[in-house]
């Protein structure tokens, strides 16, 4: 009853045209008229972002108050007695519309954002017949924000949506308004363009065409198009998408929202990639290699060559050489028939897992790596302990709310190979090479085993070594332990990391010690999937240890197979040793590529080309790392003759002659795979198993790197927008410390030779003194890195 009593004092009872409501107290008016579905016409609001009140459109009629007020603005009172559609409130709404068309130019039938033009819709209901202004309209200069968003400056009716955004959602503030009245232009503060992960989304919020989608610009009208849900394909957040398309090809994709996931907002990555689907270097058609000639057939002589040649490796040189590796961003569907085509030949030699540096711990894992902490969460978070992870580039949403956390006052600490330019205050960021990553961790529990007075486990001491526990163990440990919810954030550097396992485990000791949670933040878009559905050699579907233990993918190219079926992947890429994958194709005896674009490398090593159906082409779903099965239809028309892989996984079963591969439609497979894995539970408890000791290295240069912001997976390494961004083009650079490109006699532009093991690649210089001792950093996935070495590993430099 008192907790009762408490709620009904957290609200007020108000009248709003002639309805009562109840409020919460300190809601704006414009919140309670929007619960009770009453439009009340505006521009500048939204309720993701602060209150700024210049747009005016707003004003409604408030007993006893002497003019009309902005709903926006009004807090609500108890008695209170408003109306919104008034005489009087009508006749501000309408001057407030006179004075917006004033100067603007009113060029609807070239605007690309007729259609959907929060303006042209309410002057549609507020706006004159007849303008009385006769003077002429004041024009502004365009502003060039980038390669993103185009922009048309005198349309802008200063409504400040995209300032407030880029201030505090993105928490870039690279937009701001210059002059007053009527001279007042929305711009960017320093005279360069909008540079932010999330920038696309002020394309959404813009209620006029002032700030629209360059890519998509002119190329269709909203009503033309039909819209589909999609869920993000490149990274395991699982953002809810929508994709408009025309005549089957997507023309934009837009974010759907749910709050539980990525709220109303996506990164860039999510809005522009699917430029890739029309790449140049797209796989139209099924393509044979004879004689050293490509040709292009039919599919069914491609997928008889295809069966053919896999069912002879199996006969003649046993089943466990054949090897499969499959993207991590592969769907569910295809990830559960590749396992069981894989096993139903006699191999269990499949992994998704691309980038894993070291799967010593595979067998103590949890059912799939994922998040302890549910995405709605991590806002609410006191403290949270970043290692390997740049979730800037990594996982923007996750950053997102990251950012929530910190501005709410949660405490962060960061431990990286470089220092990251983070868009919150974080309370501590501590470089560290990755030989002393494993040494940090394991000093933060001796620390955290101290205050408990408790002894430290077995092998614990020589993950340790000569390091002395420091006042800033004792602070991080301090800050896990006394704070109410905290988590350990584990990122893709950790996954690709040569002693990940200890990490891991050194991550599950602390978090067990602290009372915390742990948060896996996997690369791709399904690894939870890949665990689930029997796409890792040591996991049946389901999530079971499997009987008989196949190669992991690094062992499937450090013993080379005498043949391999790809998915979806770009080995010289996407692979942890690009060179040790190269290498391994070009000796194998067959490959088989089921893939969406074909490159001069494929054209060396592959035998058979099988084009696939990519994101918006194929229907599927995903399992994101917080356990969420998403399913999503195929919307777009497949480039050429490209099938869904699925299917192909199908028919080649069939032609395989193996059981079970009888299914009419994708949602058959998914029916299947969900009632054989159940409702996907995270788990994270991992007990502590003493870590094999990693293998120190002399190198005197240790090359690190993940994945590019935009060059994760083939998809986005082929949108022609992303690619003109300076994040994509600073990932192609090598980056050095000041100390080593004085020893080695370079500066900025310069060109290095990288050197792992026998592959050397030329790169261009670039200066940074963030970064730790004895660490060269490369990303992964650019062009000018391709077919390196190990992610993490000894590197050789060289001046040019």
């Amino acid at each position: 009853m008192n907790a009762k009593v408490e709620n009904d004092q957290d609200f007020v009872t108000l009248e709003v045209d002639g309805v009562e409501m109840r409020a919460r107290k300190g809601a704006m008016l414009i919140e309670a008229t929007d619960q009770a579905d009453i439009h009340v016409p505006r521009f500048c609001y939204h309720r993701k972002l602060s209150i700024a009140a210049n747009c005016r459109m707003c004003l409604v009629d408030v007993e006893k108050a002497p003019k009309p007020l902005p709903a926006c603005a009004t807090p609500v009172a108890e008695g209170m007695k408003v109306r919104t559609r008034s005489e009087r409130a009508l006749k501000a709404q309408k001057g407030v519309m006179e004075f917006l068309l004033i100067n603007h130019p009113l060029d609807c039938p070239i605007c690309d954002q007729g259609g959907e033009c929060e303006l042209q819709d309410l002057a549609m209901g507020y706006g004159r017949g007849v303008s009385r202004f006769s003077e002429r309209k004041r024009v502004v200069k365009d502003e060039n924000l980038g390669p993103l968003i185009s922009t048309e400056m005198t349309r802008c009716i200063h409504c400040t949506r995209c300032v407030r955004f880029l201030d505090e959602v993105a928490g870039q503030p690279e937009l701001g308004g210059m002059g007053r009245g009527e001279h007042m232009e929305i711009s960017t503060l320093v005279g360069h363009g909008v540079n932010s992960e999330m920038s696309g989304n002020i394309i959404d919020l813009c209620p006029v065409g002032a700030l629209t989608s360059k890519p998509y610009r002119f190329t269709a009208r909203a009503w033309e198009m039909l819209s589909h849900p999609a869920v993000s394909p490149h990274d395991c957040v699982g953002s809810n998408l929508q994709i408009h398309h025309l005549n089957g090809q997507i023309k934009r994709v837009v974010p759907r929202e749910n709050e539980s996931v990525n709220e109303c907002w996506i990164s860039d990555r999510d809005r522009f990639a699917y430029q890739g689907l029309y790449a140049e270097d797209r796989l139209t058609s099924p393509m044979i290699k004879r004689d050293g000639q490509w040709h292009s057939v039919d599919w069914e002589t491609a997928l008889e060559e295809a069966s053919s040649r896999l069912r002879a490796v199996a006969e003649e040189h046993g089943a466990e050489q054949l090897g499969a590796l499959l993207s991590p961003s592969a769907t569910s569907e295809e990830m559960y028939l590749l396992g069981r085509l894989m096993r139903g030949m006699g191999s269990h030699n499949v992994d998704a897992r691309l980038q894993t540096g070291d799967f010593s711990d595979q067998a103590d894992r949890a059912t799939f790596p994922g998040m302890g902490v549910p995405l709605a969460d991590i806002d609410r978070l006191d403290a949270v302990l970043l290692v390997g992870s740049n979730p800037r580039h990594d996982h923007p949403i996750v950053n997102h709310r990251l950012r929530k956390a910190a501005l709410a006052g949660a405490r962060v600490h960061v431990l990286y190979p470089r220092q990251l330019d983070l868009n919150y205050s974080v309370a501590g960021q501590h470089q560290v090479s990755p030989e002393e990553m494993v040494s940090e961790l394991a000093l933060v529990a001796k620390a955290l085993l101290e205050s408990k007075g408790t002894e430290p486990p077995k092998g614990l001491h020589d993950l340790i070594g000569d390091v002395v526990l420091e006042q800033r163990h004792r602070e991080l440990a301090t800050m896990l332990a006394e704070a109410g919810n905290a988590a350990l954030m584990l990122g893709p550097l950790v996954e690709s990391h040569p002693g990940g396992g200890a990490i891991r485990q050194l991550a599950h000791l602390i978090v067990e010690l602290a009372a915390a949670r742990i948060c896996v933040l996997t690369e791709g878009a399904n690894q939870a999937g890949a665990w689930l559905l029997g796409a890792v050699p040591h996991r049946e579907v389901g999530g079971a240890a499997s009987e008989q233990v196949g190669l992991d993918a690094r062992a499937m190219l450090e013993q080379p197979r005498r043949g391999y079926l790809l998915l979806g992947l770009e080995p010289e890429h996407d692979c942890w040793d690009g060179a040790a994958a190269l290498e391994a194709m070009n000796q194998a005896h067959t490959v088989v590529a089921m893939t969406g674009y074909v490159t001069d490398s494929m054209r060396e090593y592959a035998d058979v080309l099988l084009p696939i159906g990519l994101f918006g082409e194929s229907s599927g779903s995903y399992v994101s790392a917080e356990g969420r099965w998403q399913s999503f239809p195929g919307v777009a028309m497949p480039v050429g003759e490209a099938r869904p892989a699925w299917k192909v996984l199908r028919v080649l079963g069939n032609l395989l002659k193996l059981d079970g591969f009888d299914y009419n439609a994708p949602d058959e497979v998914a029916e299947e795979a969900r009632r054989r894995c159940g409702e996907p539970e995270v788990r994270m408890e991992q007990a502590w198993v003493a870590p094999q000791q990693e293998t120190s290295s002399a190198a005197a240069l240790m090359r690190v790197g993940t994945a590019g912001l935009y060059s994760g997976d083939p998809l986005v390494r082929r949108a022609a927008a992303l690619q003109q961004t300076v994040q994509a083009e600073t990932a192609g650079q090598v980056r050095v410390a000041a100390s080593v490109a004085e020893e080695l006699g370079v500066s900025d532009g310069d060109s290095l030779q990288v050197q792992q093991g026998a592959s050397v690649n030329t790169m261009v210089v670039r200066v940074d003194d963030t970064l730790a001792n004895g660490v060269v950093w490369v990303s992964r996935g650019a062009a000018a890195a391709a077919g390196l070495g190990a992610a993490v590993g000894p590197v050789t430099l060289a001046r040019v």
